[in-house]
């Protein structure tokens, strides 16, 4: 059985999210901050959580509103649908820009208009993806299997969250959307790359369906402006998989599960305390 384990945290206060023995029938421990019951979910069975404060995570974060940066030492082969960078890249950070619905009128291209902003903000040639929800509302999480290290960085809001195959409401405050970047410590080859991402596709759905938040009865599964950027190192020798039965994919799916889960987590209790003001 492979051993690892998983540390959260946020711009609010690292916590340790849940501790779960890795071997089987090893002491259990939950620790956690309070808000609702829990319970060990299987796919992170094999997972330790361990300190949040990670010495051998690959990017730093740097966050001065409206930025949010994971700045890496050197550039990084990177696959995503970012709005300026799309597709198979090298990078050497990756950059939030907090956005009101103010900033983007209907008749500006968002993408120019995120160049210009990553000009400004002294990254030209980053990944850049937007976001509504404030950036200091981040989220991070590492996991490590057999010798893989995998560390998510995720903003999240569901503002307009739906059910895949559904239309889409934007009509709930505080707005928001999921961005999500994960890094894994081994190089990987394109079609790994391509693989990296639907197992963070799935690890993100999995965490927004265990919200169990709802629009017209049914669980939503997402938001229609998510964006997922995978990074890993460049060099040889390269990965050829990463999907579930991988070391790779294992922690990539459990980072980036427990980065999202706890900004979901926040995005909610953030909802709760506005909903009321909002019926006043």
């Amino acid at each position: 059985m492979s051993r690892g384990f998983v540390t959260t945290g946020s711009a609010d206060k690292p916590r340790i999210v849940r501790s779960v023995g890795a071997l089987a029938g090893a002491r259990k421990i939950v620790r956690r901050r309070s808000h609702g019951p829990s319970r060990p979910d299987p796919a992170m069975a094999s997972l330790q959580m361990n300190d949040p404060e990670r010495a051998d995570r690959a990017f730093r974060i740097v966050f001065d509103r409206p930025i949010l940066a994971a700045l890496f030492d050197a550039p990084q082969s990177i696959l995503s649908w970012s709005l300026n960078r799309p597709g198979f890249q090298h990078a050497d950070a990756v950059v939030w820009r907090e956005v009101r619905d103010a900033d983007l009128p209907l008749d500006v291209d968002p993408a120019a208009l995120l160049d210009t902003w990553l000009v400004e903000a002294g990254h030209r040639e980053a990944i850049g993806l937007l976001t509504s929800r404030d950036v200091a509302r981040h989220h991070a999480a590492d996991a490590v299997c057999d010798d893989v290290v995998c560390s998510c960085l995720a903003t999240v809001g569901l503002s307009n969250a739906g059910r895949v195959g559904q239309p889409a409401r934007t009509d709930l405050a505080p707005v928001g959307t999921i961005n999500i970047l994960v890094h894994v410590s081994r190089p990987l080859d394109q079609a790994a790359l391509i693989e990296a991402v639907s197992i963070a596709t799935q690890a993100r759905t999995a965490a927004v369906i265990e919200l169990g938040f709802r629009r017209n009865g049914a669980l939503v599964t997402g938001t229609g402006t998510d964006c997922i950027v995978v990074a890993s190192p460049t060099g040889a020798p390269r990965e050829r998989f990463a999907g579930m039965h991988t070391a790779v994919g294992e922690a990539l799916g459990a980072a980036v599960y427990s980065a999202t889960l706890a900004g979901g987590r926040a995005w909610l209790r953030d909802l709760a305390q506005v909903a009321p003001r909002a019926r006043r």
